[in-house]
């Protein structure tokens, strides 16, 4: 009996173990069911001398040793265009395996060291941009065959097949899924997932996504291309899943957010713990089955990240499509839809400002809100109200006035655009501040909370100038001048009292014997009386006075 009961326990212990598995690395090429969605293209483009130009935009994350080596065979000449995140601040070290016809084009100053065939590398001060790099390869060499974005890229073999697919030759960015390029053998650094033993498969799949405790990662845009699949999903607390395409049972610890009709699910499971063994045991007791398809671990170190649940091929042997998903920016909010709010200089829109950038209080600023496009649902975009709050100890709140501006559908299919002025901070000593708007997402006539979207700013105020004094400088020519000038003056001047002289029958001088002192005039001398002096001659004095008086009569 002892030796039966032992038997038994023996056997319950291992068909517990048999219902987890132990994750291990695998690479995207070799794990047919979560893959990760990065921004690229793929096009027909060929040049002149039917080259291939493949853009590859590296983004190495958590590495402290990034070595990837690039390597091509066959005789197809192709031009590699390497772009690295704005960052990227270690050095990388490439190692080149090329064929004679293709060549490396990097930026002037990108940190990748080449341990071989220095030559085939050249150097060209091209734009970090994603869409700004495609115009410049454009412009330099016609066209782009194909823009892939690979995070902690190992190795990357072109196999020699031909590079382009059919249709347009116009790159247009989008999220993508490289495993479809087929002329690109990547590998890139692995993530976790485990199967575990089966007898036979489930009648219904149950895959298991976790993002472990101590990840950043908190936005995900969940595509699911599976019908008939149960979902158990969990991350840290904050996390936002949101899922397109959802036509099976999803359960999460975390906020899912289903977009097709504007509603969130609130966490019905409570799941703190992220070890690989205790996720999947939640997950089965939650569904109540005794295995599970998939077990995936992701822990990139980006806040948000796209995903693909889905198998690499149909069961046709046709490769799966996936619709268009944009990745957003994420906000500080993670129960609603990610945002993005982008400020710009000039109301053409042209100028984006740096969150970096100190701005002007007395300049106006105009602002971009967008909720990008998931899947092929067109939200409208509406901001009901901004404030501005100081990051000083002593917080002040304002609310900020803005103006809607015009933009057609084409330009905004999913964003809307204001502006607004800083002038109400003139006045105030605080530079460092937050902007935080509050939007509305709306679908056809129905409108739901969008959440909110913030963005720091740092504010300077105008620069008073002081009045300009205007400085002449003067040289010997000016100088010169001036004095001659003077010298005219002075001659014109001596003229016009000559000429007054001449007119006015002024003597050359001055009469001495005038009294007071004054210019003799015109009139004719008076005769010097000899007469005595008054005490001499006092009577006499007053016959000449009388005399004088009346001469008239005297002469009589």
């Amino acid at each position: 009996m002892e030796r039966l009961a032992l038997l038994l326990s023996l056997a319950v212990a291992v068909s517990a173990s048999s219902q987890t598995c132990i994750p291990k690395d695998v690479t995207p090429k070799s794990w047919p069911y979560v893959r990760e969605m990065h921004m690229g293209c793929w096009t027909s483009f060929l040049t002149a001398d039917r080259a291939e130009v493949h853009i590859l935009k590296l983004d190495f994350v958590g590495m402290d040793v990034q070595m990837f080596s690039i390597n091509v065979t066959g005789s197809t000449p192709v031009n590699f265009i390497i772009s690295q995140t704005i960052s990227q601040t270690n050095t990388s070290y490439c190692a080149l395996n090329l064929n004679d016809d293709s060549n490396i084009h990097i930026h002037s100053k990108s940190k990748i060291d080449f341990l071989k065939r220095e030559s085939k590398v050249h150097r060209h001060d091209f734009p970090t941009n994603d869409e700004d790099l495609v115009k410049w390869a454009t412009q330099k060499f016609g066209g782009v065959t194909s823009f892939t974005t690979i995070r902690n890229l190992r190795e990357i073999f072109y196999i020699g097949t031909e590079g382009t697919t059919p249709g347009s030759q116009d790159c247009e960015l989008k999220n993508e899924d490289f495993v479809q390029k087929r002329f690109f053998e990547i590998t890139a650094h692995p993530f976790k997932s485990c199967t575990p033993r089966q007898p036979r498969p489930p009648a219904t799949e149950l895959h298991i996504i976790n993002i472990p405790e101590n990840s950043s990662l908190r936005n995900v845009l969940l595509y699911v291309g599976m019908e008939e699949t149960n979902i158990f999903l969990r991350g840290p607390r904050g996390t936002t899943w949101t899922i397109i395409n959802p036509r099976q049972t999803v359960f999460s610890n975390n906020e899912m957010l289903f977009p097709t009709g504007l509603r969130s699910i609130t966490p019905v499971i409570t799941m703190n713990s992220s070890v690989a063994e205790d996720v999947q045991k939640k997950a089965l007791d939650t569904f109540k089955v005794s295995t599970f398809t998939s077990y995936t671990e992701i822990s990139p170190k980006a806040s948000t990240v796209a995903l693909v649940l889905a198998l690499e091929k149909s069961p046709a042997g046709v490769t799966e499509e996936v619709p268009e998903l944009a990745i957003p920016v994420t906000t500080n909010t993670p129960h609603q839809l990610p945002l993005l709010m982008q400020l710009y200089s000039s109301p053409d829109y042209r100028y984006p400002i740096d969150p970096n950038t100190k701005v002007q209080s007395d300049k106006r600023l105009y602002a971009e809100i967008s909720a990008h496009t998931i899947g092929n649902i067109v939200l409208t975009t509406k901001v009901s109200s901004c404030s501005l709050r100081s990051k000083d100890s002593c917080s002040v709140d304002k609310e900020l006035h803005f103006i809607s501006e015009a933009c057609s559908r084409h330009l905004c299919p999913n964003s809307t655009r204001l502006s607004f002025s800083l002038d109400q901070l003139q006045d105030l000593t605080s530079t460092s501040w937050e902007l935080e708007c509050f939007v509305k997402l709306c679908h056809s006539v129905q409108c739901g909370d969008g959440g909110r979207v913030k963005r720091d700013l740092e504010v300077t105020q105008p620069c008073l100038q002081p009045p300009t004094t205007t400085c002449f400088n003067f040289g010997p020519p000016e100088v010169l001048g001036i004095a001659f000038g003077g010298f005219l003056i002075g001659v014109v001047l001596i003229g016009a009292l000559w000429f007054i002289k001449v007119k006015t029958g002024y003597p050359t001088g001055l009469d001495m014997h005038s009294t007071a002192g004054c210019p003799c005039s015109g009139a004719k001398r008076q005769p010097v009386s000899t007469n005595p002096p008054p005490s001499e001659n006092s009577s006499a004095n007053a016959s000449i006075g009388s005399t004088k008086s009346t001469p008239t009569s005297s002469m009589a």
